[in-house]
């Protein structure tokens, strides 16, 4: 068992307002279901897609891993959402964790995951997400769909696909978690951002297995870096919650990024989220008959 830390505790049922956007302290969800699965990839190449000098491929038998997150927010602290995170597995620290001892030891070696991109459904969560803590949210067409023995989620951008993640649903008894926390990293203003969540639930999940999950690549231009990963096509786990409540943690830690030269490209600032309004509006559904190219191996 897990307990948020006391200062999050301490401020139930207070109010804030940052950015316009009104908050009832904790941050969180509820009644939300999420999806999860993880890919091999080549961990090389994932590393040169970490930003900076801080940040390391975290490696499971020689590979790293993609790991896809899509959670249904159905009641949070700004409205309803969907969330669809493609992320890379990885630590922080002077140099690479050693193999599996980042699994144990969590907070020494930074665990946790760097968000390569986040589509969500309102206006208001791009606003929050990234302009409060770092998050590379953008507005998308998402869906969640709970059927007898799968679920799944399709992300469409600009009338493409982009990505489509389906999971078995697991089978036998589902594990509670109380207040499992997870650490994201993401690239923002130049800056790399760690924030934190906790999630409570009942945890129904499945360690490997050739066809437990199938994730399928658009021809979305988004989609292009992810093709040079290498992604296998039998999951190293997926994991299913039909109910969780959710708490996002008001603390974040920030450093600056740094390269051995100066970057010649600006990075994206607060100009791309200065104009955002309060906006919940979701855009259309994505098109299920979407061709689709091959998943990649």
């Amino acid at each position: 068992m897990t307990m948020l830390p006391r200062r999050l505790r301490d401020q139930t049922g207070r109010h804030a307002l940052v950015d316009g956007i009104p908050f009832t302290l904790p941050v969180h969800s509820e009644r939300t279901p999420a999806l999860m699965a993880a890919f091999p990839i080549d961990a090389d190449r994932a590393a040169v897609m970490l930003p900076g000098n801080e940040l390391h491929a975290f490696r499971w038998r020689g590979h790293g891993l993609l790991v896809v997150t899509v959670v249904d927010y159905r009641v949070t602290s700004i409205g309803k959402y969907i969330e669809f995170s493609i992320a890379i597995a990885c630590t922080r620290g002077r140099r690479p964790a050693p193999p599996l001892l980042p699994l144990v030891f969590q907070k020494t070696y930074g665990l946790g995951q760097y968000v390569v991109d986040l589509p969500v459904s309102t206006e208001v969560s791009v606003k929050g997400g990234k302009g409060i803590w770092g998050m590379p949210k953008h507005q998308a067409s998402l869906d969640f769909v709970i059927e007898e023995h799968a679920v799944s989620s399709q992300y469409d951008l600009d009338g493409r696909l982009a990505m489509r993640i389906e999971v078995e649903q697991p089978r036998g008894l589902r594990v509670p978690l109380f207040n499992l926390p997870a650490a994201n990293y993401c690239a923002f203003r130049g800056m790399l951002y760690k924030s934190y969540i906790y999630f409570t639930g009942h945890l129904g999940m499945t360690l490997g297995g050739a066809g437990k999950a199938r994730l399928t690549l658009g021809d979305q231009p988004r989609m292009r870096a992810l093709r040079e990963l290498g992604i296998g096509s039998d999951p190293v786990f997926t994991a299913f919650f039909p109910s969780t409540h959710g708490t996002l943690d008001d603390h974040y830690e920030c450093w600056f990024l740094s390269y051995d030269r100066l970057p010649v490209q600006q990075p994206e600032g607060m100009e791309s989220v200065v104009n955002l309004g309060l906006g919940e509006t979701w855009p259309e559904s994505p098109h299920r008959d979407t061709a689709a190219t091959p998943r990649t191996r």
